[in-house]
C-alpha cells in the first residue's frame, strides 16, 4: 500500500481516483490547487504525487519543478495533454512517469507500482560521496569541492545514479530505460548530450576526464579522481 497525494481539481475525476486506487489497498488524499498540493507534498512526504497539470492556480508544470527544488517525491503526471514535446520536457524536468487521461484506476495503479519498485531499488534518501563530489537525492543537493553544483533535474537525476554506481560501468541503454524512464532505450546521443553538460559542470573533457569515464562500446563509469 502506498500513501499517495492526488493533486485534481476535477471532482468526478478525483472522486473516482479515490475510490478506485482505494479499493486496490492505497491510502489517497487529494487536492484541487498546486499550492496546496506543494504544502502537503512538503510538510507530510507522500509515498508518491500524481499530479494534474491544469491546476486553477499554478499550472502542474509549474508545481513539479518547485517540488523539484525542495523534494525528490516520485510523481506522476496525469493529464489530458498528450503532446509529445511537453511529455518528455515533463520528464526532463523530473516526473517519474506521465499518463494520458482518459485512464482507469487500474492502469494508475500499474504505473505506481512500478515507479516505486524503482525506488526501492534507488533508494531516495541515499546522499553518496565519490570523491569531492557529494549528492543528496531528497534534498536535491549537489557540491563539489565544497562549491554547489547547479544542475538541471536530468542533470541531477544522471549523475547521482551513475554516483550510486561508482566505479561500475552502466550502458547507456540502462542509462535510458531507468533514468530517461524509455522502456526500450532511446537514443545514445541523448546521454552523450548530458554527459558533456556534466563535463563542462564538473570541471573536465572528454580528453581529459577526471570523473566521466566512457569505456567505448561499453558505457559510462564514474570514480574519484586519482592523486
Amino acid at each position: 500500500m502506498a500513501q499517495v497525494l492526488l493533486v485534481e481539481d476535477d471532482p468526478a475525476i478525483r472522486s473516482a481516483l479515490i475510490r478506485g486506487l482505494g479499493e486496490r489497498g492505497h491510502a489517497v488524499d487529494s487536492v484541487a490547487t498546486a499550492l496546496a498540493g506543494l504544502e502537503y507534498a512538503v510538510t507530510q512526504a507522500p509515498d508518491l504525487v500524481v499530479l494534474d497539470l491544469g491546476l486553477p492556480d499554478l499550472d502542474g508544470t509549474v508545481m513539479l519543478r518547485m517540488l523539484r527544488g525542495a523534494s525528490a517525491i516520485p510523481v506522476i503526471v496525469a493529464s489530458a495533454r498528450d503532446d509529445e514535446g511537453q511529455i518528455v520536457a515533463l520528464l526532463d524536468a523530473g516526473a517519474d512517469d506521465y499518463l494520458v487521461k482518459p485512464f482507469s484506476a487500474a492502469q494508475l495503479d500499474a504505473r505506481i507500482r512500478a515507479v516505486l519498485r524503482r525506488e526501492q531499488r534507488y533508494p531516495a534518501d541515499r546522499e553518496v560521496v565519490v570523491g569531492g563530489l557529494r549528492m543528496d537525492l531528497r534534498a536535491r543537493r549537489a557540491s563539489l569541492d565544497g562549491a554547489d553544483l547547479e544542475l538541471s533535474p536530468r542533470e541531477f537525476t544522471l549523475l547521482h545514479y551513475l554516483a550510486a554506481r561508482a566505479d561500475t560501468v552502466v550502458s547507456k541503454r540502462e542509462l535510458l530505460i531507468e533514468v530517461w524512464q524509455l522502456p526500450y532505450g532511446g537514443a545514445d546521443k541523448t546521454v552523450d548530450v548530458h554527459l558533456s553538460w556534466l563535463r563542462r559542470k564538473l570541471g573536465e573533457t572528454a580528453q581529459l576526464p577526471r570523473y566521466l569515464h566512457v569505456v567505448r562500446g561499453v558505457g559510462v563509469r564514474i570514480s574519484a579522481p586519482r592523486g
